[in-house]
């Protein structure tokens, strides 16, 4: 394939301009009604707060926080909260469209929603993160219920963290409600294979796509970046599978091999030392590297606006599966996809976490739990109908499989939006 160089713009960073690139592109090839496209381009509630938290040292911090719903139309708003210094409310607001569109192509009812805190957690210590997120979960109570908007694990927020915003809402009622989060610790009524759900539904859209394509697993090789929650299983999942997984990295760098990786040991070597880096056999590399190497398979599974138009002429890789949100942008992907390359998009790769989000909900609301082995079962077929039914409306639209997945739920959205109509 020809490199093509293309100098990004800012625009071109921007999520929330991203997203709505996105939808317009869609909404054309729908001929989505005027009024309709008005109402879905826009998120429908924004919350930003600030709010005080008493450090260890006595002294007090005011942190910035979003919680955002997209659109409640198809029902309860359901997404995750974030911790990051980059928070910002143009990045809540496209992750709250992109939980949209994630959870109609699924065929799950929620609409989309996403919060976040403007904080680096890793200067805070175990209480502070506590009084910070019991805090900013009191801030957020005006939004957030187990029959409104349940909240889930996201970037550097974990179990613990969503146990804590359970308990802050429960004990504000008098009585305990575990279905307003999702991701808890099973101890307080969280799911089995919830933890392993976003990068084991990442490694079933792998064969799936690969099953289209005709490509054998055996044959491909693949580089991972980000070795967190979900790169680490999808990378473990997929090797157990067959691909050779031959670059894996996390916010500190990453590790390159001319040989497949033993994932496993990556695993326990990233237990001990915190990182990747210096895993014993592997050279050095940086995660704009690892974007670019000569693999197969490329499985950006990090943050947003990694492959964007500056270096998309320059990525080897023929299959791009999106294990993060929004992590190519749009002008990224018509360079890729003039030059050959499939995309798996974002709602439908990494729709996993929120299918078995929706499978605790359910739980917590019935108080009846499933087996592991019943909710790995039933994730599979929900992402299959998923991927089948994107892949059958790119080929019946001639676009590309983002374009086809998208229309899917749009599509969707749109629907229920009409059928409810225009209150009052």
């Amino acid at each position: 394939m020809a490199v093509e160089t293309v100098v990004a713009t800012p625009e071109d960073n921007d999520p929330w301009i991203n997203a709505q690139r996105q939808f317009d592109a869609a909404a054309d090839v729908l001929h989505l009604e005027p009024g309709i496209r008005a109402i879905l381009r826009e998120p429908q509630r924004e919350l930003s707060v600030n709010f005080p938290v008493r450090m260890d040292d006595g002294s007090v911090e005011v942190f910035r926080g979003y919680r955002v719903q997209h659109n409640v139309n198809r029902g309860p708003a359901k997404g995750g909260i974030r911790f990051h210094p980059q928070v910002t409310l143009n990045e809540v607001r496209a992750l709250s469209m992109w939980m949209t569109w994630k959870c109609a192509v699924a065929g799950i009812p929620f609409g989309g929603a996403k919060g976040g805190v403007i904080v680096d957690p890793g200067r805070l210590s175990h209480d502070e993160l506590e009084r910070l997120t019991r805090r900013y979960a009191t801030e957020i109570s005006l939004l957030i219920g187990a029959d409104r908007d349940i909240p889930a694990p996201d970037v550097n927020t974990t179990p613990e963290v969503m146990a804590w915003i359970m308990d802050t809402v429960s004990m504000s009622e008098g009585y305990s409600i575990p279905a307003v989060v999702t991701g808890k610790p099973l101890s307080v009524g969280g799911s089995e294979g919830r933890n392993a759900a976003t990068g084991r539904g990442c490694a079933m859209v792998a064969h799936q796509v690969c099953a289209r394509l005709g490509l054998d697993p055996r044959r491909l090789t693949a580089a991972v970046q980000g070795f967190g929650n979900v790169g680490s299983i999808a990378a473990r999942l997929m090797a157990r599978d067959g691909f050779s997984i031959r670059a894996v990295s996390d916010a500190y760098g990453g590790i390159h091999s001319e040989v497949a990786l033993d994932i496993p040991a990556v695993v326990e070597h990233t237990r001990r030392t915190g990182s990747v880096v210096g895993f014993p056999g592997a050279r050095p590399v940086t995660n704009a590297e690892l974007l670019e190497l000569p693999v197969d398979v490329l499985v950006p599974a990090a943050l947003e606006n990694q492959i964007t138009a500056a270096n998309a002429g320059r990525v080897q890789a023929t299959l791009v599966l999106e294990g993060a949100n929004g992590p190519t942008t749009p002008d990224a992907e018509e360079i890729l996809v003039r030059r050959g390359v499939t995309v798996v998009p974002d709602i439908v790769t990494n729709a996993g976490g929120v299918i078995v989000s929706y499978f605790e909900w359910v739980q917590d609301l019935q108080s009846f739990f499933w087996s592991e082995r019943e909710i790995n079962e039933r994730l599979g077929r929900i992402l299959t109908r998923a991927f089948d039914a994107s892949w059958e409306a790119s080929e019946r639209l001639g676009v590309s499989l983002r374009l086809g997945a998208y229309a899917v739920a749009v599509q969707r959205v749109a629907d229920a939006t009409s059928d409810r109509g225009i209150f009052p």
